[in-house]
């Protein structure tokens, strides 16, 4: 099962190796990894995708939990959650293409950045299923120049926020 995952991360060199080389030793490959700052100057929200099985993911999140810089962490697939992702494309179209690039970032509510024709440039934030609709019907439009997404970001529904986590829940390990 796929898995989105926040974690509160401190600020410290080595720190996002220390997340990504205990995934990587265990043998998951991180399918997205998205790292931001956030309104504590020392600590920086990772957004992590793998796919593995719940009980497995389970215990790789135990063990995330108690790497010294990890301030928190939540298994945003465990409950309700909001994820998107930004995806920017560049298009090289074709005579004739121009009206069909217009009808495509309209019907997927995409910005135009730049309306040369040779480098057609879209953005599009949405669902995951929707940034790769949004990337396959581009690839049919158009030559597909340059595809740049960011990653999943998530964040919980309701109240319950990644630093407040703990407060409700007990972190397993």
């Amino acid at each position: 099962m796929r898995h989105a995952i926040s974690v509160l991360l401190e600020n410290e060199v080595g720190a996002l190796t220390r997340i990504t080389g205990m995934f990587s030793s265990r043998g998951y490959n991180i399918e997205s990894l998205n790292v931001a700052p956030t309104n504590d100057a020392a600590v920086s929200r990772v957004t992590l995708v793998v796919s593995g099985s719940d009980a497995a993911i389970a215990q790789l999140n135990a063990q995330l939990a108690k790497l010294v810089d990890v301030v928190n962490i939540h298994d945003m697939t465990l409950g309700e959650h909001f994820e998107r992702e930004l995806a920017i494309i560049k298009l090289k179209l074709a005579a004739g293409g121009l009206a069909r690039a217009v009808e495509l970032g309209k019907k997927f509510g995409a910005e135009v950045l730049d309306d040369d024709p040779a480098s057609y440039t879209l953005q599009l934030t949405g669902r995951i299923s929707e940034v790769d609709d949004f990337v396959n019907n581009a690839a049919d439009i158009g030559q597909l120049s340059a595809v740049a997404r960011s990653g999943s970001v998530a964040v919980s529904t309701g109240e319950v926020t990644l630093s407040s986590y703990d407060r409700n829940h007990r972190l397993s390990g």
